[in-house]
């Protein structure tokens, strides 16, 4: 479906999972929005930089945007977000986002184990080699067109068309999302929880999944880094485009519209009061 199509039954849908905040769309193209987010200028290394000993790493890192936090701002103005290769700020999300590749030896490093005498790592896998597997398994795709967009669906334009779709929520709203993905798609192994780091949530995973032959939901937002780009008790879901269409066309079929639910939504009530929503 196009987005003229699905957008009159984007309201229907949010309403009844009591979501204020619209869903981004995420795309690529070759002209960025009007007015949009986007991290500061910055030369980007390349692997082949590093093992020669050429990047300036306190430039690198005094440059650092994370791409989340980015996200983060145009969530609460309401505008676009746009990456490319001058401007990602971060280099875990220039390799996710299909800019980087291979990732660098010191991100490596630094996401696992450190260097010793040289950086402290944040532990988040137990070893250089298990990063570099983990990169392997995810394995994104070279950005297909100059800027990465994440922009609210509404601001869509016709014939622009995400790739994927990213929800913002608690987990009221979000577990209404999450029996959806399985309603529309027969498959109650529809939403995966995987290791990442937070943008991979909203974009990289649901297409690696996709061209396994997989259409599945991505639960997010479990980045320790980047919990601080979410509200209190927020997670993150994100959907290939051909989900979201599912999702968005037949929910009245589902559970949304049965007592049980109606019980949930009490719930997202009291949510919204007690964080003063």
């Amino acid at each position: 479906m196009t987005m003229p199509e699905i957008l009159p039954e984007l309201p229907g849908l949010l309403e009844v999972l009591g979501l204020e905040e619209e869903p981004l769309g995420i795309y690529y193209a070759s002209e960025a929005p009007a007015e949009a987010l986007t991290p500061k200028a910055a030369v980007l290394p390349t692997a082949a930089q590093e093992a020669r000993g050429e990047v300036d790493w306190e430039e690198v890192f005094s440059n650092f945007a994370c791409i989340m936090g980015v996200i983060w701002r145009a969530r609460k103005s309401g505008k676009a977000a746009c990456f490319d290769r001058d401007h990602v700020g971060c280099l875990g999300g220039a390799f996710y986002l299909g800019f980087l590749k291979p990732q660098l030896e010191t991100i490596i490093h630094y996401v696992s184990t450190g260097i010793p005498g040289v950086m402290e790592g944040e532990h988040y896998l137990a070893s250089p080699e298990a990063m570099r597997r983990f990169l392997a398994l995810v394995d994104p795709r070279p950005a297909p067109a100059r800027f990465c967009i994440f922009k609210p669906l509404s601001q869509f334009a016709p014939g622009e068309t995400p790739e994927t779709v990213s929800f913002f929520a608690r987990p009221e709203s979000i577990s209404g999302l999450h029996f959806l993905a399985s309603f529309v798609t027969d498959d109650p192994e529809a939403v995966a929880a995987p290791f990442g780091a937070d943008c991979s949530y909203v974009l990289t995973w649901p297409l690696t999944y996709l061209a396994r032959g997989q259409l599945k939901a991505v639960l997010g937002g479990w980045d320790p880094s980047a919990r601080k780009f979410h509200k209190p008790d927020e997670l993150s879901f994100s959907v290939p485009w051909e989900l979201f269409t599912r999702m968005a066309t037949r929910w009245r079929e589902s559970f949304l519209t049965k007592h049980t639910w109606a019980t949930v939504q009490k719930k997202i009530a009291l949510s919204r009061r007690a964080w003063k929503e």
